[in-house]
């Protein structure tokens, strides 16, 4: 499990709606691990809540 950190947010679509966001994140790992930048896509609900998903990839780098 990880606890995510957002340093910034980009999203598509419009408010009260279903909005895509590609993110920059920090994942800080529970098992001690160190922690990894990175992005991610991520779905925020219409009340503006996120869409928690199992199984979500790190992107490394926004590069290539």
């Amino acid at each position: 499990m990880s606890d995510v950190q957002i340093h910034h947010e980009v999203m598509l679509g419009q408010s009260g709606h279903w909005r895509l966001c590609f993110q920059w994140v920090t994942y800080r790992y529970e098992d001690g691990s160190p922690a990894q930048d990175g992005y991610r896509f991520i779905w925020r609900r219409p009340d503006g809540s996120l869409q928690p998903a199992r199984g979500q990839a790190r992107i490394p780098s926004g590069a290539e």
